[in-house]
């Protein structure tokens, strides 16, 4: 891919980047979005159950690489959801020696409580913005987010667990 046609000044978008990323990684963020669902869960927990809602049925490594934890600190906790009955883990379809994890029906439900908390608390966010500019938002958010994706490096490991 050629890139020498375009070249932008990323500093502000890096910037404002790391403070979403930063806001998004707080322990109190995570704390309130559970308080305002009504759910009592482990905050170590709630991205690795919201990870596996998002992407599962999921590989343990995969799930390990997309929260940048290690592979042992993952299955050890999805062994914690699992006694919750909030995860289920079991052998891959594609792949029997690789283990995969599903959300249980009752995390399908915490996930919607959840999801819905947070609606709430971003509408808020976003009360006093044009319509059409929420739009432009999500739809460039998302374009950026697929680009960055195609353009992200394979692990060797990805896949297997």
């Amino acid at each position: 891919m050629q890139y020498a046609h375009k070249s932008y000044d990323i500093t502000d978008f890096h910037g404002a980047l790391l403070d979403i990323i930063s806001v998004m990684n707080h322990p109190l963020r995570d704390e309130n979005l559970l308080n305002e669902a009504n759910v009592r869960l482990d905050q170590t927990l709630f991205p690795l159950l919201v990870t596996i809602g998002r992407y599962g049925p999921i590989g343990v490594v995969e799930l390990a690489a997309r929260l940048g934890r290690d592979y042992t600190t993952v299955s050890r906790q999805v062994k914690r959801l699992e006694t919750l009955e909030l995860a289920h883990k079991q052998a891959g379809a594609h792949d029997r020696r690789i283990s995969e994890v599903t959300v249980t029906p009752q995390g399908e439900s915490l996930l919607g409580n959840i999801q819905h908390a947070r609606q709430r608390l971003m509408n808020q966010i976003f009360s006093d913005w044009p319509p059409q500019e929420v739009e432009a938002l999500f739809r460039l958010v998302r374009k950026y987010a697929d680009g960055v994706m195609d353009e992200q490096p394979s692990s060797p490991q990805a896949g297997r667990s």
